[in-house]
């Protein structure tokens, strides 16, 4: 068969012609997002950068969090850095998150606890903590983490801490420990591909978020920019909303080397899962519109296709072209997944990735639109 023959339906004589044609510009723009963006993280190579080991204040925030303090603050207060100081925003937890934490102050000098004051108007903001955190902060440049991380090495400070020339945000990886069963797959897929996302945009000189278990800047671009002033009334945020007002081509730099990546615990219950994605969600609708159309165009390109060729394969004879395009866009994803997952990790979920991948595309709009109906206002 020619290839003319395989193609010849293509002559918009039917709205099937149309639907082909829109299939394949989805194809066209899924190809650009995986050649032209995705792929500056799966062949990234790291510059090698001359450090003076500026001084870093790392803060933490906790709430109730008296087990991963006992745990996880050890691995940053002996991190292998000459100067820096451990901030821990102990933010009215009720447990005995302060016992412990005058505890290691005693063993620890360069630790300092912060306390916020029980104030109405603020309780429950994770915002408020952390800006007192900054305030307390003695050095420039500030290291951010949370309380249930853990930093993969102690090389981290050092790592995170190596800013280029004229770069005043460091966006690196927050990965959360593998463990058994479905809902440790989801939701490290969704974080892999998260970063896949906003690491590539930032390599593409478009940031538009971090991660506030990993990431770092100067204070000088925090109180000028007034802090989270212009979202402080929004539940999320403290990390992508904040970046996406501040980050540009010319600042914003990525840290992926995995001894600079930090881990988590993810969470144990889809209830428990389901209710911090809904939080998370509630940031997306205030990014900047061009991060929004380019995240929103993924997307959308991404649902079409898909919807698209199930509905192809069943009306149009041949189908040679339909399964050829989808196999080939998935041959690109296959390759782009595996070569960032190197990088980032995340090895084991590559083969599952399209089955997630559909997943997601029906699940998060879900989400989305609950949130309009039901909205919180407290971190925990």
């Amino acid at each position: 068969m020619e290839i003319t023959e395989l193609i010849n339906f293509i002559e918009f004589k039917s709205w099937l012609d149309y639907a082909v044609a829109i299939y394949l510009g989805s194809f066209a723009i899924q190809l650009f997002y995986y050649l032209f963006i995705f792929s500056r993280l799966a062949f990234f190579k790291a510059q090698k950068i001359n450090n003076d080991e500026l001084p870093v204040s790392v803060i933490i925030c906790a709430k109730n969090e008296r087990e991963n303090l006992l745990e996880y603050l050890p691995l940053y207060l002996n991190q292998q850095y000459k100067n820096f100081e451990v901030i821990v925003v102990n933010d009215n937890s009720v447990d005995d998150s302060g016992d412990v934490l005058r505890a290691f102050q005693l063993q620890f000098p360069h630790l300092k606890i912060v306390n916020v004051p029980d104030t109405d108007r603020f309780y429950g903001s994770k915002k408020f903590a952390l800006t007192l955190g900054i305030k307390a902060a003695k050095y420039d440049n500030v290291l951010l983490t949370d309380a249930d991380c853990k930093p993969a090495t102690n090389q981290w400070v050092r790592l995170m801490s190596q800013y280029a020339k004229k770069k005043s945000i460091v966006i690196g990886v927050g990965a959360y420990e593998r463990k058994k069963g479905l809902l440790n797959k989801l939701i490290r897929f969704e974080t892999f591909y998260t970063a896949l996302q906003y690491l590539s945009f930032a390599q593409a000189k478009l940031p538009y978020m971090g991660v506030g278990r990993n990431l770092g800047y100067q204070t000088k671009l925090f109180f000028n920019n007034k802090g989270f002033s212009s979202h402080q009334h929004i539940l999320s945020g403290d990390d992508d909303l904040f970046i996406n007002e501040v980050a540009d081509k010319r600042n914003t730099q990525i840290i992926i080397d995995q001894n600079a990546h930090t881990i988590s615990n993810p969470k144990t219950t889809y209830s428990s899962w389901i209710r911090q994605k809904k939080r998370h969600f509630l940031s997306g609708g205030h990014y900047k519109f061009k991060h929004k159309f380019m995240l929103g165009l993924l997307q959308l390109s991404q649902m079409i296709f898909m919807c698209l060729f199930v509905f192809l394969v069943i009306q149009i004879r041949p189908v040679y072209l339909i399964v050829g395009v989808f196999i080939f866009r998935y041959l690109i994803q296959m390759l782009i997944f595996k070569l960032s997952a190197n990088k980032i990790g995340g090895k084991d979920l590559v083969l599952l990735s399209p089955i997630f991948e559909v997943f997601f595309m029906i699940f998060n709009p879900l989400l989305v639109f609950s949130n309009l109906i039901i909205k919180k206002a407290k971190w925990n």
